[in-house]
């Protein structure tokens, strides 16, 4: 066992944080209230219609960061505008377009249902990305459906080595649980 307790010493980190980090806070600063209301509005009528709660739930707690920020930048454009913007983004993360996935958009097809050129989605996605510091496979703006198949949530340095934690010995994967490093025990999962 304290050979066991020297390796998760020596664990670091995966990288982005582990699932440990705290989803992002739903609240909204009241002068900017309105126009995530009217945001959201427009992201939970089109997750209804075209995708799931899952990401209208991400697209709600999306929102709710921008209009955090110092200077929201939601406080300027058109709300649909920033509608497909996030869920563009979304899209982008969670690999919306690929046909594996389920549910699957193209992001044109996200940018048509909301009035949006592909061009200004594009660049509203990029700027929303870059404000909350997002990319592929986040651990805090990915599909909680999508956790298998994120390989950042499972690889982690042990003693200089990467390893996928899920190809471990069931102790070293607890060890790893228990100091937050990774969501439940893959073998549980099945």
């Amino acid at each position: 066992m304290q050979a066991l307790a020297a390796l998760v010493s020596a664990m670091r980190q995966p990288i982005p944080p582990p699932m440990g980090k705290a989803a992002p806070s739903m609240s909204v600063p009241k002068a900017i209230k309105p126009r995530y209301d009217e945001i959201v509005v427009r992201t939970d009528t089109f997750c209804r219609k075209h995708l799931n709660d899952e990401y209208a739930d991400l697209a709600r707690r999306m929102a709710a960061a921008l209009s955090r920020k110092r200077h929201s930048p939601l406080a300027s454009g058109q709300p649909r505008t920033w509608a497909c913007g996030i869920l563009h983004a979304f899209g982008q993360i969670n690999f919306l377009s690929d046909p594996a996935t389920k549910p699957h958009m193209s992001m044109a097809g996200i940018c048509a249902a909301f009035g949006v050129g592909r061009s200004a989605a594009s660049a509203k996605a990029a700027a929303i990305r870059k404000a909350v510091n997002a990319h592929r496979f986040d651990p805090t703006w990915s599909l909680h459906s999508l956790t298998d198949q994120n390989p950042f949530l499972w690889i982690l340095h042990i003693d200089g080595m990467i390893v996928d934690i899920r190809n471990a010995p069931t102790e070293i994967q607890q060890l790893a649980l228990d100091h937050g490093l990774i969501p439940y025990l893959p073998h549980n999962k099945l």
